[in-house]
């Protein structure tokens, strides 16, 4: 309660080394809820398969990797997330930073593969689309990743530089084709992978306005909120957290998640505002994004 005096903070997410049992989990999150004064966004990568947080710590509902049920239909793709969200609202968490809308398009992906949830784009979108509406159905937000896609990477940006090699059009034509049916389905959030796409900007997804802004914002419509992947994660190691939180809002993002130092990242965006390389206004825009999802998901 005391860091979160010194450091308010949106909100949490969750690991599985925070999570012991059931008791435990709904004893955390209601202290958490109950120390914050406006309610916080608690998410945790809860995605079936491999990035089971709650599955593997306090027994939650087993359900398989994703790319496991690709050809049941987005019947079971629906009733998936819904499990998944029912479990996630009953240990008192808001969101969940799934589905994944990557698509596993190269059998070398060291990072996606089996939580995609098809290696086809068109399969992709059908099921993406239906998971979203399952995670509502559940009851928590939901959040579309990593944009503009993950899958026919090479390298795995936890430990480094990840970059994706195709034009813009084979985007359009591929990778976004889930992204796009998600955002069309109502989804809440899309996380901006830690990417470098070459065909739009050299800087790191996160950091691009033509990421974030231009294809995101403008070309696919997103109104909700941006977040990024894990901020201390490799493939922005060269980056202070002072950094990478400026340069994540200039590109349009509205969500910081788990910078390395939040305290400096907040300094540094207040001495942004006040050198006037942010303004005022383009920070209350993430912050009513925000509030509006969080009343939304008000009861989670």
């Amino acid at each position: 309660c005391r860091g979160l005096a010194e450091t308010p903070v949106g909100g949490f997410f969750l690991d599985a080394g925070n999570m012991k049992d059931s008791d435990q989990l709904r004893l955390l999150t209601a202290e958490l809820k109950a120390a914050s004064p406006i309610l916080p966004l608690i998410l945790c990568d809860e995605e079936g398969g491999t990035v089971s947080r709650l599955m593997r710590t306090v027994g939650t509902t087993q359900v398989g990797a994703m790319y496991s049920y690709r050809n049941e239909g987005p019947e079971k793709a629906f009733s998936n997330a819904e499990i998944i969200a029912g479990d996630l609202t009953a240990h008192g968490l808001n969101g969940d930073l799934a589905p994944v809308a990557d698509v596993w398009s190269n059998p070398d992906n060291p990072v996606i593969r089996t939580r995609a949830y098809s290696d086809d784009f068109a399969q992709a979108a059908e099921l993406v689309a239906a998971a979203v509406e399952g995670f509502h159905a559940g009851g928590v937000a939901c959040t579309l990743k990593h944009f503009p896609g993950h899958g026919d990477t090479a390298s795995d940006s936890h430990y480094g530089a990840a970059y994706v090699t195709k034009s813009l059009e084979e985007l359009r034509k591929e990778e976004l084709l889930p992204f796009l049916a998600g955002i069309e389905a109502g989804a809440d959030m899309v996380m901006i992978g830690h990417l470098t796409v070459p065909a739009l900007d050299e800087a790191p997804a996160p950091f691009s306005h033509a990421v974030v802004t231009e294809l995101l914002r403008e070309e696919l419509g997103f109104t909700g909120v941006v977040v990024t992947d894990a901020l201390e994660m490799g493939a922005l190691g060269d980056y202070t957290s002072g950094e990478s939180a400026v340069l994540a809002v200039q590109a349009g993002v509205d969500l910081l998640l788990c910078p390395g130092d939040p305290a400096e990242a907040l300094r540094a965006l207040s001495e942004a505002v006040k050198e006037g390389e942010l303004s005022r206004e383009r920070i209350d825009e993430s912050v009513l994004r925000i509030l509006r999802m969080k009343l939304r998901f008000s009861e989670g």
